[in-house]
């Protein structure tokens, strides 16, 4: 019988997020992270979904991706579902910029670790650790496929109206700076399941998907590809997020470098870091932010309330874009969670056909549902993404074939 299982792992420059699945059934056998990696109080939790065990934790030293992803191992092994083990089929990793050149699922060799490299430049933050992830993974298992599935691949299919910037053509070129976007293999985990929602076939629908997590992203997708993206050059661009202002005058820069007398990093500090809604009001948790709100905060308030405006003026875009909308979706966790989110997202949008429903709203689950009125115009759901499924679906359907 022909190996079923995919481990899913997610590289952070101090954390390792896995998962191993079986893909029989699609159900996962064990869950886990490996954070504050390189510290001395390094921290490993384990969860083995397939017996039904109890959860194992382990603080100490783990110095490096290498060790780490060792530690994974040896908890796997415990349960029966080591590395070594002759049913798992291949190794899914989490790349989050594959520039133009990545437009689905690859398996990787020299040439595409070359490329990841060289796109270390558009993405700093991850990329590096994607990299050591992948490279540690080849090392432990040099006979295994290893796939790279980007965050990227999802948006490439916008066509160059929508992913070109307004800037000189040559310069544009030879720094590679185009709209790439983010949260790829949640918008296309999303949309699918909201068009399975209404009983569609992705191809039938056109969905405006949100998600909105401390990073925050939205998507127009017509037909099952996408055709716009908030986020661009780098996850900066586009919503008002936990920590990152999303769109604004570039010229701010300039007069921050001019005026403040700000450095490059010190900017980008500023805008990645310390803007958004912790910017705003100092709390960047939606959960506090809406505590405060119903106690009467008024810069509690205003934060709840630029985000809100940014997000409504994205779903109006794509709503002119789509031309037809059959579904908005909310993801992620606050696109999840966040009731009141929700419903002043949608508030005063019905002559679009948006609405919620008030009960439907304040229902709690984890399953796709719908929360608009039934006879509403357009659908408004919410679909609990499931990125490591998106890439072991991915990973296991390429090395299937």
């Amino acid at each position: 019988m022909s190996p079923t299982r995919v481990l899913v792992l997610n590289s952070g420059s101090s954390s390792v997020k896995y998962q191993l699945l079986d893909m029989r059934d699609s159900s996962r056998l064990a869950v886990g992270l490996v954070e504050r990696i390189g510290e001395e109080t390094s921290r490993l939790k384990h969860t083995p979904l397939a017996s039904g065990g109890a959860s194992r934790e382990w603080s100490g030293q783990i110095a490096d991706h290498e060790a780490a992803l060792k530690a994974v191992s040896e908890e796997l092994a415990k349960d029966g579902l080591g590395l070594d083990s002759p049913e798992l089929a291949a190794i899914g990793h989490r790349v989050v910029h594959g520039g133009k050149s990545f437009t689905e699922p690859t398996v990787i060799d020299g040439a595409v670790l070359a490329e990841i490299e060289r796109l270390i430049p558009v993405a700093p933050l991850h990329n590096p650790a994607n990299l050591t992830g992948i490279r540690t993974a080849q090392a432990l298992r040099p006979d295994l496929p290893q796939v790279a599935v980007f965050d990227t691949a999802f948006h490439t299919t916008m066509p160059e109206s929508a992913a070109r910037y307004a800037i000189d053509v040559k310069t544009a070129d030879e720094h590679r700076i185009r709209r790439y976007g983010f949260h790829g293999t949640s918008h296309a985990y999303v949309s699918r399941a909201t068009a399975e929602l209404l009983g569609k076939a992705p191809e039938e629908v056109n969905v405006i998907v949100l998600h909105l997590g401390n990073g925050a992203s939205a998507s127009a997708v017509r037909g099952g590809k996408c055709v716009d993206t908030s986020m661009g050059l780098t996850p900066l661009e586009g919503l008002v997020m936990g920590t990152r202002s999303g769109d604004m005058d570039p010229a701010v820069i300039f007069h921050l470098m001019r005026v403040g007398e700000m450095s490059t990093d010190e900017i980008d500090t500023l805008l990645n870091k310390k803007s958004g809604l912790i910017g705003l009001c100092g709390d960047n948790d939606m959960r506090e932010i809406r505590r405060r709100v119903d106690e009467g905060d008024e810069e509690a308030q205003l934060a709840f309330d630029i985000y809100i405006h940014r997000l409504k003026k994205y779903i109006g875009a794509y709503y002119a874009v789509l031309g037809r909308v059959d579904a908005v979706a909310f993801t992620a966790g606050v696109g999840e969670n966040a009731s009141p989110v929700r419903e002043a997202a949608v508030a005063g949008l019905q002559e679009l056909g948006l609405a919620v429903d008030s009960e439907l709203n304040a229902v709690r689950s984890d399953e796709p549902r719908l929360i608009s009125p039934a006879q509403a115009r357009v659908a408004v759901a919410v679909v609990p993404t499931d990125e490591e499924l998106e890439i072991a679906t991915q990973t296991y359907a390429l090395v299937g074939q």
